[in-house]
C-alpha cells in the first residue's frame, strides 16, 4: 500500500482567482503522476472552500476558496483532507459546515474539525482491500475555535503531554487502534517559520507513536523540518507548502517541500519517499534541476534527528528506510 502526503493546500486568494478560469487540475502543476502512485492521498486544507460567510473578526489573513474547487481535490484523487488548523473557521461556522456537508456528499474522508468535539475528535477511516487506514487531526492554533459540546469548531490540543486534553487524546488514540490496522495522526502544530524541531513536538510526537500512532504527519510551520524514524515510525515534523502564493523567503525556503510517499507491507511502515517538489506561479510542480540540493538540505536536517536517508537518482527521491530507530533522549 501506497499513502502520499503533501504539505498545506491553500486554494485561496490568488489560487483562487486562477481557478474562476483554469481547469481543475491547476493546482498540481506536473505533479499528478506521482501523485496518481498513491492508493490514498493525504493533505491539510490550508483554508475555508465555501462561497458565503464573514471574515473572523481581528485575524490577519483569512483564506477561502470557491466551493466549486472541491474538484480541484477530486481532479488530484485527494481521498483524506486534514482541517484542524488555523484557517478553519476563517469564514465563521457556517462556511465550516457548508465545507464539511460538501466532503461528505463528495466521499472525501475529512478529520479534525466539525459539527462539535465529538465530529471534530471523529476518526476518519478509509478502507483498502482488508486494511483499515485511520486518521485523526488536532491542532494547537486557535484556542477560541475549540469545537464544544453543542459548538463548531476543531479538535484543539495543546503540545503538552501533561494536559488533560493531550492526555484524552493519548487515549483515543489507543482506542482507535484498536479499530485500524494503520493509524495516521495529523498535527497542525506551533508558530510559523524556523527550520529546527521545537523540543516539545519531539517529545510530544513521540507519546504519539507509544500511544498507537503509526504515522505523525506534522504541518503549520511554512517551512520543512528534518524526518525522524522513532519505533520504526515515521515523523514528519513539518511537511511545509505544497500549493500557495505566498511570498517566498529566499533563506526558509517556504517554496520547497515533498510529496511524502508511505509505502507499507501490509500494515508495516517500511518506507518512506520523498519527492522534492517547488511552488512556481502558486503550483505545485515537481524540482528539476534544484531537486538534489532541496533533498540535501532534508538530509543534514534529518540527519540531526538521527535518521538516515539515500538519495535516489533514478527515482529522483529521497529514500528513508523506516527499519531504523533514533535513540531515545
Amino acid at each position: 500500500m501506497k499513502i502520499a502526503f503533501v504539505g498545506d493546500i491553500m486554494l485561496g486568494r490568488l489560487m483562487n482567482d486562477e481557478l474562476k478560469d483554469a481547469r481543475p487540475t491547476f493546482p498540481w502543476g506536473d505533479t499528478l503522476p506521482v501523485l496518481g502512485r498513491a492508493d490514498l492521498r493525504v493533505g491539510n486544507l490550508e483554508c475555508v472552500l465555501a462561497d458565503d460567510g464573514e471574515p473572523w473578526p481581528g485575524k490577519a489573513y483569512h483564506y477561502r476558496s470557491d466551493s466549486k474547487n472541491i474538484e480541484s481535490l477530486k481532479a488530484a484523487g485527494f481521498g483524506a483532507v486534514s482541517l484542524a488548523n488555523n484557517h478553519a473557521l476563517d469564514y465563521g461556522a457556517p462556511a465550516l459546515e457548508a465545507m464539511v456537508s460538501a466532503f461528505e456528499q463528495e466521499h472525501i474522508l475529512h478529520a479534525g474539525a466539525g459539527a462539535d468535539s465529538e465530529a471534530s475528535r471523529r476518526l476518519a477511516v478509509w478502507q483498502h482491500n482488508k486494511l483499515k487506514v485511520g486518521v485523526i487531526a488536532m491542532t494547537d492554533n486557535e484556542p477560541e475555535w475549540e469545537a464544544g459540546t453543542r459548538t463548531p469548531g476543531v479538535y484543539y490540543v495543546p503540545t503538552d503531554i501533561h494536559d488533560s486534553r493531550a492526555k484524552e487524546l493519548l487515549k483515543l488514540i489507543r482506542a482507535s487502534k484498536r479499530q485500524v490496522h494503520l493509524l495516521i495522526v495529523s498535527a497542525h502544530w506551533g508558530s510559523n517559520w524556523g527550520l529546527d524541531v521545537p523540543v516539545e513536538h519531539r517529545t510530544f510526537a513521540h507519546a504519539l507513536v507509544q500511544a498507537g500512532a503509526d504515522m505523525v504527519y506534522g504541518h503549520s510551520a511554512h517551512t520543512v523540518r528534518g524526518l525522524e524514524v522513532y519505533r520504526n515510525k515515521p515523523i514528519i515534523y513539518s511537511a511545509g507548502d505544497f500549493v500557495d502564493d505566498y511570498a517566498v523567503d529566499q533563506f526558509e525556503r517556504n517554496d520547497e517541500s515533498f510529496i511524502f510517499m508511505l509505502e507499507t507491507q501490509g500494515a508495516i511502515p517500511t518506507v518512506l519517499h520523498l519527492y522534492p517538489t517547488i511552488i512556481i506561479d502558486y503550483r505545485a510542480h515537481l524540482a528539476q534541476g534544484n531537486a538534489r540540493p532541496i533533498a540535501g538540505r532534508m538530509q543534514q536536517l534529518s540527519n540531526e534527528l538521527g535518521t538516515r536517508s539515500t538519495w535516489l537518482e533514478d527515482e529522483r527521491c529521497l529514500a528513508v528506510p523506516l527499519q531504523q530507530d533514533t535513540a531515545e533522549w
